[in-house]
């Protein structure tokens, strides 16, 4: 079961007294159906502005209003059934407190009056549903950057298990999967030696929507193979997913030549390194110089590609990288401007690849999900990537939407 987050009341409401505080949990609807305050009046300023664009792009097309309108549609949409159902509420509600209604049409009055509050409900979250802010890299690939913690070989261990996790599940969702990287402490490109960073590019459209909730770091507690004496340890693996950049930028919109863009890198503040691959390859490996290097000198980021034999490839591969990570990089930081102004507003902290945000108990067979309180008692299954990681992924899903939802909720009352 998910938590939403909870909002002192103090913190928006001044005319309480100090010291007196008041717990309430963030819904966008009751149980009755009724809406939001704070989101309805957020509904209704995007359908006034849907409808006063529309009547600009009537004199001429405009690529960016048109645009804009389409973003707005849903929500103008999805509002006018809302509305038009909670009239009609309204209306059946006036005539059954009316003394004078004849009882028969009383009887047909409360059998419709069920139905509208039920049709209410199911419209209020389909309206709120339409408000949630859709992610900016959400339609892309993505990278999935896995690098062992704390917690020495078995860390290691673990890490490669989940590289074997993400794999298995991308597979059963039929996902275009490849490992674009698989470092081992060696410097060696083997997965019978313990993993020092693998990286796996997840090709199909739409995987960062689903997969950006694996980001963070993932506790195992487990026997390790080589404890002789029983003890559970306890080791941590850090998971980054980013966005999947194309390499040339001729994709959608996104455009790398334009300085006010996430994507956009300049080339001079880029400092390139060529080397020799390090570890076991053949003698093609040890004789060329193959490896790229980046570095991002105003951020010190750093990426690194030796996996391929070809200079090209491994360059191409490593801008790839580094554009994704920069990207990633100034969407949160963006995101943590937002988290800041609203930590005083709302109790949410960010959980983002910093925070340990899942643990698998290997003695209990047990999977914990920390931002949402889920536990499943199937290890095997998750670890396969089944239908049980599913479920896990699926309550971060609606625990995130939760998180916007909270948010705009308390940007508007606090607004108002």
């Amino acid at each position: 079961m998910f938590r939403a987050p909870w909002i002192c009341r103090r913190c928006l409401h001044t005319c309480l007294k100090p010291g007196r505080r008041r717990l309430v949990r963030f819904s966008s609807t009751a149980s009755n159906g009724s809406f939001s305050p704070a989101l309805l009046a957020r509904a209704r300023n995007m359908a006034s502005e849907h409808d006063k664009l529309s009547k600009e792009i009537s004199d001429g097309f405009d690529a960016k209003i048109s645009k804009r309108i389409g973003e707005l549609k849903g929500v103008t949409s999805a509002l006018k059934e809302w509305e038009h159902t909670q009239n009609s509420l309204s209306e059946l509600e006036a005539l059954l407190n009316e003394p004078s209604t004849d009882p028969e049409l009383r009887e047909l009055a409360i059998e419709d009056i069920a139905s509208a509050r039920s049709e209410l409900g199911a419209l209020s979250k389909n309206l709120t549903s339409s408000l949630t802010p859709k992610h900016p890299f959400e339609d892309l690939p993505c990278l999935i950057e896995i690098r062992p913690g704390a917690g020495g070989s078995e860390a290691a261990i673990f890490a490669s298990d989940l590289v074997k996790m993400y794999k298995s599940y991308c597979a059963r969702k039929n996902f275009r999967v490849s490992t674009l990287k698989y470092q081992t402490a060696e410097g060696e490109s083997s997965d019978t030696l313990p993993l020092h960073e693998a990286i796996l590019e997840v090709e199909s459209p739409g995987a960062y929507g689903e997969l950006r909730c694996e980001a963070g770091v993932h506790r195992v507690q487990r026997v390790p193979v080589t404890e002789t004496k029983g003890r559970t340890h306890t080791s941590a693996v850090s998971v980054l997913v980013l966005p999947s950049l194309p390499t040339n930028g001729s994709e959608g919109e996104i455009d790398y030549d334009d300085p006010t863009s996430d994507y956009y890198v300049n080339p001079t503040e880029v400092r390139t390194d060529v080397m020799r691959a390090r570890g076991a390859g053949g003698q093609h490996v040890n004789t060329t110089d193959s490896a790229i290097r980046l570095t991002h000198l105003p951020t010190n980021t750093v990426v690194s590609m030796q996996d391929s034999r070809s200079q090209h490839k491994n360059r191409e591969k490593a801008w790839q990288l580094l554009r994704s990570k920069l990207a990633q990089a100034r969407r949160e930081a963006r995101e943590e401007e937002v988290v800041a102004l609203r930590r005083n507003v709302i109790g949410i902290a960010k959980m983002g690849r910093g925070d340990k945000i899942r643990t698998y108990n290997w003695g209990q067979q047990r999977v914990t999900d920390h931002r949402t309180g889920l536990s499943v008692f199937n290890l095997d299954d998750v670890m396969d990537g089944g239908e049980e990681l599913d479920k896990i992924m699926g309550s971060v899903k609606i625990w995130l939407a939760d998180q916007e939802i909270a948010g705009l909720i308390a940007d508007e009352e606090a607004r108002a």
